[in-house]
């Protein structure tokens, strides 16, 4: 006859092996990302915004004067 004692914790076994894991990988991913360390900044060195970068393409001489006008109206 089956009391039931010999099946474990049952439904709370279940919670707490799946908490258990959710921990772990969680530990396991901020691990990753403190160790490895993030590349989530878009921004250009520098913090160069669209128009500077257009400013300085310009001063090199890489555009005229027409693709640089157009291009800051493109920006505006």
């Amino acid at each position: 006859m089956m009391t039931g004692f010999g099946m474990g914790f049952g439904g709370i076994g279940l919670i707490f092996m799946i908490l258990f894991w959710v921990a772990v990988i969680a530990g396991i991913v901020w691990l990753v990302r403190t160790m490895g360390g993030s590349n989530t900044q878009l921004q250009m060195p520098g913090d160069a915004n669209a128009r500077d970068i257009l400013d300085q393409r310009y001063a090199r001489g890489e555009l005229t004067r027409d693709e640089y006008e157009a291009m800051k109206q493109d920006l505006q």
